[in-house]
């Protein structure tokens, strides 16, 4: 970012009741990297026992929690209060990004109406979230499978432990995860984007690449394959030879 462009405004809108404390670091280093987070705001009862957790780790990055009854058994009351807050928000014309923290689609609208009004707006959730609420964000990250790859690696193995690890995070990112699933539509969308952007000479620019492929799948994340780099996703791929000149990288289908 230079000097001329002005930095994003962000607000963080979570809910409790629907995220667990252990994610709250994962959650603020990726509202961080958009811009200025000026309100951090988490939405529950908490008068009910299971929420005492979030007490210490609320204090400790100063989120205002904002209290709301469970008026009527089953009916989330805490739900409709964060999104009340949030049209009031875009309504006041300061915020350029939304960060909606949560596994639930009855966010799914809400997210729709703020992109309407050309908000940026980042989602954020377990894999089990609802791919409503998934394509109606600007950008998706999974919270789970990145508290996962942050943490710290494990004491030495044998081979055998080494393996059967291995083997259940194999199974993890390709099983119920359907991450196996999703890198063969990725795949096949790369092939399609370069077949419908690249030049006449049939190159693209990284950087268009992964912008189209943004668009197409907000939840796509390469550090959902274990990469931390795009660059390096690609080349994984085996789908493109690759072109650098300079800072610039481009490919072309083999």
């Amino acid at each position: 970012m230079n000097g001329e462009e002005k930095e994003r405004r962000v607000a963080v809108l979570i809910d409790a009741e629907n995220i667990a404390p252990k994610y709250l670091p994962i959650v603020l280093s990726e509202a961080n990297n958009l811009g200025s987070v000026n309100i951090k705001r988490i939405y529950g009862d908490w008068t009910m026992p299971q929420m005492s957790s979030w007490r210490n780790v609320i204090l400790d990055n100063s989120i205002q929690p904002i209290q709301q009854y469970s008026n009527v058994s089953g009916k989330n009351s805490s739900d409709s209060a964060l999104i009340i807050d949030a049209m009031d928000l875009l309504y006041q014309g300061r915020f350029d990004c939304f960060c909606i923290v949560s596994s639930d689609s009855d966010f799914t609208r809400l997210a729709a109406r703020l992109r309407e009004s050309e908000i940026y707006v980042l989602g954020m959730g377990e894999q089990k979230t609802p791919k409503s609420f998934i394509s109606a964000c600007s950008k998706f990250s999974y919270i789970d499978l990145l508290y996962r790859a942050n943490q710290p690696p494990l004491p030495a193995m044998t081979d055998k432990a080494a393996e059967m690890e291995h083997n259940e995070k194999n199974s993890a990112s390709t099983g119920s995860s359907g991450m196996g699933m999703r890198l063969k539509s990725v795949r096949k969308a790369l092939i399609q984007i370069w077949e419908e952007n690249s030049d006449d000479d049939g190159w693209i620019a990284s950087s268009q690449l992964g912008n189209f492929l943004n668009k197409q799948f907000p939840d796509f994340d390469v550090r959902n394959f274990q990469f931390k780099k795009f660059v390096p996703f690609i080349d994984s791929t085996n789908l493109f030879e690759k072109r650098t000149e300079g800072l610039h990288v481009s490919f072309r289908l083999k």
